[in-house]
């Protein structure tokens, strides 16, 4: 199991190094931090984002819009 720091670290660091106004994919911290079996990672990566979120510390969007966390089904993009 993935510590969650490592996913908080790498998933910040990935929506800096995008860049204001640009996002990821939640599977891009997944493949990064698992390249082998990222799926199974999928789950911890969105908890993480979630926690993130609620902290004020990035957003979630589907569709360019803000979602919450809580009611949100399908893809979803991290942004600053």
């Amino acid at each position: 199991m993935m510590k969650a720091q490592e996913i908080e670290k790498t998933l910040l660091d990935m929506v800096a190094a995008r860049g204001l106004g640009k996002s990821i994919c939640p599977s891009e911290v997944a493949r990064r931090l698992a390249p082998e079996d990222w799926r199974s990672l999928m789950p911890e990566v969105r908890a993480v984002a979630n926690e993130l979120q609620a902290a004020g510390k990035l957003r979630m969007t589907q569709g360019g819009v803000d979602v919450d966390p809580k009611e949100v089904r399908g893809p979803i993009r991290l942004r600053l």
